[in-house]
């Protein structure tokens, strides 16, 4: 086979695929605000949560985030999202182990969650991510049926983004999209301390 029979065959192949994608996009009528989960064991579900509202801000829209869990280390995500407008709810207790204190990150949650219930009242706020909100409904720091009535009666445009591990099924199933982080292999593994604009 010649180059040009080649070509002509891989330009067939690729529109069949067209067609396809075309016959999707044209069924796809359906216009809402999406729950996306973002869970599994691997880093970078903040990573994309945050690469989310990123792209909201870049399209003119308003976004919010709310912080669970983390709060004492800079985030090099919030210094550049607070310069463009998106304003930052967090818990500022650190790490469940480091505080060792459940009734303080209780009533830290509490705080955070309280900001969250406005932003998700809010028909303004275009997309509104709740980071690392799934450790809050594992510990039972908050009440899974109010988190999710609140979800699912906000406006009906909003986006909505929810990282952590181990998501609970509710969530899941509540969710329009959910992807799953998984973990191959980990620099922190090897013995190689975290580094400032990669893991914060």
């Amino acid at each position: 086979m010649n180059e040009q029979d080649k070509q002509q065959k891989h330009q067939q192949r690729q529109q069949k695929l067209k067609e396809k994608v075309d016959e999707r996009i044209a069924a796809a009528t359906d216009d809402k605000g999406l729950l996306l989960v973002i869970t599994g064991n691997g880093k970078g579900k903040s990573t994309s949560g945050f690469g989310v509202v990123t792209r909201s801000v870049g399209h003119g829209l308003k976004a919010a985030v709310c912080q669970f869990i983390k709060g004492t280390w800079e985030c090099g995500e919030r210094n550049l999202l607070e310069k463009a407008g998106v304003p930052f709810y967090v818990m500022k207790t650190g790490f469940t182990w480091e505080t060792q204190n459940k009734e303080q990150d209780i009533a830290a949650a509490e705080v955070v969650w309280q900001q969250a219930k406005k932003l998700l009242s809010d028909p303004s706020i275009n997309t509104v991510l709740l980071d690392e909100l799934t450790y809050m409904l594992s510990y039972r720091y908050l009440d899974i049926d109010e988190v999710l009535t609140t979800i699912a009666n906000r406006p009906q445009g909003q986006h909505v983004v929810v990282t952590g591990r181990a998501a609970h099924r509710r969530l899941i199933e509540m969710a329009d999209t959910v992807s799953e982080v998984q973990s191959i292999k980990h620099a922190f593994d090897a013995g190689i301390k975290v580094q400032k604009g990669i893991d914060w």
